[in-house]
């Protein structure tokens, strides 16, 4: 089927989850993630990572604007069982699953001795995140802090007086990606931003880690539902079933047009 033929990306939702699916990155083995990492603290310009995992593809496809912030990423990886489903369901190879609450302290390790920065939560969690970051992963390295709730030129000039190498984003759907491309575009020197999530609120303790076994099976989002039904009901119980859906759809698609859409 030919792109011609299609609708445009902002009047259909499924093209959009077939393009971001096919701009991801994607690692087989551990080698291959650390050569990624290499690459994202390689000097240059600034990169954005960004992390997509099912309820991230429900709001792609409900806001063209949070799509277009994703597709201006310099690296999209998926996170979750969901989105390697799709990908499998669209022939695109998954890889392995590269989760913020894991990739992020590796990034944070190897960046040990650069300058740094957490933006993101608020108090008390905020500096427990930067103690964190310091004890754990980066004791070498300085790290300024701001909470969640700046103004983005506030975000600019606190970034552009300190000059982090990284900077880890710890705010919610689709605001952190917003920041981060705006962030980005501004920023004349060598930085990665990490659009994080929750990533700081785990680090400051505000967020429980659910066990690793539930991690590593795609089961994180049961944790954090059974901790916070009311914070999670909408996102999850009714946001997994209609994502399960729209995938089926496009399997739908795929065996009526081909694997080709773009």
């Amino acid at each position: 089927m030919t792109s011609s033929a299609l609708p445009s990306p902002s009047r259909d939702w499924q093209v959009r989850w077939y393009q971001l699916v096919r701009s991801m990155a994607r690692v087989s083995t551990a080698r291959g993630e650390e050569q990624l990492v290499d690459w994202l603290l390689r000097p240059g310009e600034a990169r954005v990572l960004a992390f997509v995992n099912a309820p991230a593809m429900n709001l792609v496809a409900e806001s063209e604007p949070f799509y277009q912030a994703l597709m201006s990423a310099d690296v999209v990886v998926r996170d979750g069982i969901g989105v390697s489903l799709l990908m499998q369901l669209c022939n695109q190879a998954p890889g392995q699953n590269l989760n913020a609450r894991e990739l992020i302290p590796k990034v944070l390790t190897r960046s040990n001795g650069l300058p740094l920065a957490l933006f993101g939560t608020r108090e008390p969690w905020l500096s427990r995140a930067r103690n964190a970051v310091r004890e754990k992963f980066a004791p070498d390295s300085e790290c300024v802090v701001a909470h969640g709730h700046l103004q983005l030129q506030d975000y600019i000039r606190i970034a552009a007086q300190h000059r982090p190498r990284v900077i880890v984003l710890g705010m919610d759907m689709p605001r952190q990606e917003q920041v981060a491309v705006a962030l980005g575009a501004a920023l004349g020197s060598p930085c990665l931003i990490v659009c994080g999530g929750a990533i700081i609120d785990f680090l400051g303790g505000k967020v429980p880690w659910a066990p690793r076994w539930m991690r590593r099976s795609g089961l994180e989002w049961l944790f954090r539902l059974a901790r916070e039904p009311r914070r999670f009901w909408d996102r999850y119980v009714h946001g997994n079933p209609l994502f399960v859906k729209r995938a089926l759809s496009i399997a739908a698609r795929s065996l009526r047009h081909g694997p080709q859409i773009a």
